[in-house]
């Protein structure tokens, strides 16, 4: 058994330690300050620990001033429209590219993995005119249509749990005189739950992490969504950090719960099919 060089196990463990670091300072220092009173974020340092963990005045009103319930329920309208259509569309899409044998079979799989090399930013002044014309903007079907869009990763992980669904299926109940569409929606589509779970999971992250998108379509205070909440915290030359934090905090709670729950179906979800 030969013995690990001592430079590289140093290098090694000194690289997971750095990297450790940079994924926890940040959740530590917003947590720090969520619970400091605006004296304590003025005199102590950002990286002190709070007098108290127990103050939790910071989150009332950050709920209250970023208008925070109706951030959710505004995100909420555009997360259930987005991932029905989501799992729809894109589930029917690899059904039938996946089942049927047709000239523009490879094209076609083909334009979605094309888009993703497409910077987004060279495609915005494009959607934004199409959104106007429209007349979705301050609309919040506006940033669902763009949500809508299935991605690379969703055909894959589509195409990856179909694919490995028997056609013997297909054929016993066409045999009984099932169409097509009945196929899929009461065989194919209830077998592909793990991987609708990946998809809404992963989607749900996304559009609910995006800033962007809301910021550019939806101007009007009365169409906040959970992302652009945190503008209202910041003024012309500074910011109300220990609000912002609370308010950061309480976005970040459903996520991590989610994560943290269902995580084991984003990894077979997105593993599937890789290994045969």
């Amino acid at each position: 058994m030969t013995r690990e060089n001592p430079v590289w196990t140093f290098i090694k463990y000194l690289s997971l330690a750095i990297a450790a670091f940079g994924i926890l300072f940040p959740p530590y220092v917003i947590v720090a300050n969520a619970f400091k009173t605006p004296e304590e974020f003025t005199d102590k340092s950002t990286m002190s620990l709070p007098d108290s963990f127990l103050n939790f005045s910071n989150f009332g009103d950050a709920f209250v001033q970023a208008d925070m319930g109706r951030a959710f329920g505004n995100t909420l309208i555009i997360l259930g429209i987005t991932l029905v259509l989501n799992v729809l569309l894109g589930s029917a899409f690899c059904y039938a590219v996946s089942r049927f044998k047709f000239k523009l079979q490879g094209p076609l799989v083909g334009l979605f993995l094309f888009a993703t090399i497409i910077p987004q930013i060279t495609t915005q002044v494009v959607n934004y005119k199409t959104i106007q014309g429209l007349g979705l903007t301050n609309h919040l079907m506006g940033p669902t249509l763009l949500y809508v869009g299935a991605d690379i990763l969703q055909i894959y992980i589509y195409l990856q749990f179909i694919r490995n669904i028997p056609y013997d299926l297909d054929e016993a109940a066409m045999m009984e005189g099932a169409s097509l569409f009945k196929i899929f929606y009461s065989i194919i589509l209830p077998l592909l739950g793990p991987a609708t779970a990946t998809v809404v999971i992963l989607k749900t992250i996304s559009i609910y992490n995006d800033m962007y998108t809301p910021y550019l379509y939806l101007s009007k205070p009365d169409k906040v969504v959970v992302s652009t909440a945190l503008m209202r915290f910041f003024g012309v030359n500074s910011g109300d950090w220990q609000m912002i934090s609370s308010a950061i905090l309480i976005i970040m709670i459903p996520t991590a719960v989610m994560y943290l729950f269902l995580q084991k179906y984003i990894f077979a979800g997105v593993t599937s099919g890789a290994v045969k």
